[in-house]
């Protein structure tokens, strides 16, 4: 979760005079362009096959969540099943990552889990899966219900679960009986301290903690997604003790030079790759995470990029 200083990086791009000079500068543009592979499918995709070449999977992730009508539901879910399409046509080693809200969660939940299945069942006619982030804790429980009743049924879903939630562990007993990918992250959302751990040290605990049960799981996939190499290196040492697949998975922009440190000592490795119009919410969230990415914006703008 972003620190004090992040927190206040956060606060600060909600103001709509911030957020213009980001959308609308020439220097806000190029940094979001650091970490959104482009507006389209076809950037993305582009972006995809050059990540192929270098030996790392994708998952695809057309940005937008918490829609407040069914018919951008729907959109939201044709432009998915575009997405399955591209990536079954091109032969991609790519699945998609998708946020509940986007399909209708919190709207309408039964919309939302119909989309789901038919995502799941075009991505196992294109030969990929689906994986499914997790967003604020409101919507967690049904989130994981979505997911148990739609993974029982196509098991070629995933799931992203957050060590920074303190329901975590027993989410995970619940989980790991299903098989599919399960993501695991520290979290990125702000939650009260009933709910989630504050201090870094206790969030990078219960990683740990979690990281050495997925990894000693055979019948689930962990996919290790931290930029920590503390946490890297914790599961490089729990790596020769499995036989099943894993992966580590990482954001796209972010500690390339580390992607590339992992794919050249034959580690796998896929790349979260977010594309689409409503890219400002992410970029936010990087900005929050690692709020030196403000000082590069800062000194673009300065070296007299406009728009």
């Amino acid at each position: 979760m972003p620190s004090l200083l992040g927190r206040g990086v956060l606060a600060l791009t909600e103001r709509a005079p911030v957020r213009r000079l980001f959308t609308e500068s020439r220097p806000g543009r190029a940094l979001a362009r650091r970490f959104v592979a482009g507006e389209t499918l076809d950037e993305a995709m582009a972006v995809a096959e050059g990540l192929n070449a270098r030996g790392a999977r994708v998952s695809l992730d057309h940005l937008g969540e918490h829609v407040t009508d069914r018919s951008l539901a729907l959109v939201a879910r044709d432009d998915y099943l575009a997405c399955l399409d591209r990536v079954g046509t091109a032969g991609l080693r790519a699945n998609i990552s998708v946020k509940l809200t986007q399909l209708g969660l919190g709207l309408d939940d039964d919309l939302a889990a119909e989309s789901l299945a038919t995502l799941a069942r075009r991505a196992g006619e294109a030969g990929t899966s689906v994986s499914v982030d997790m967003e604020e804790s409101r919507h967690t429980e049904a989130t994981i219900e979505i997911y148990a009743a739609l993974q029982a049924e196509f098991g070629n879903l995933g799931l992203a679960i957050q060590s920074y939630l303190r329901r975590t562990p027993t989410d995970l007993d619940r989980l790991t009986g299903l098989g599919g990918h399960l993501r695991l992250c520290k979290g990125a959302y702000q939650e009260p301290p009933d709910l989630a751990f504050t201090r870094k040290a206790d969030v990078d605990a219960a990683y740990d903690r979690a990281a050495q049960l997925l990894m000693g799981v055979e019948g689930v996939m962990p996919a290790i997604a931290t930029h920590d190499t503390d946490r890297i290196d914790l599961v490089k040492r729990l790596a020769p003790h499995r036989t099943a697949y894993y992966e580590f998975q990482m954001l796209y922009g972010v500690r390339p030079t580390l992607q590339d440190e992992l794919l050249g000592s034959g580690y796998p490795l896929r790349i979260y790759v977010p594309y689409g119009s409503a890219w400002y919410p992410y970029l936010t969230r990087r900005l929050a995470e690692r709020p030196a990415n403000v000082a590069f914006f800062l000194r673009a703008a300065l070296d007299g990029g406009r728009s």
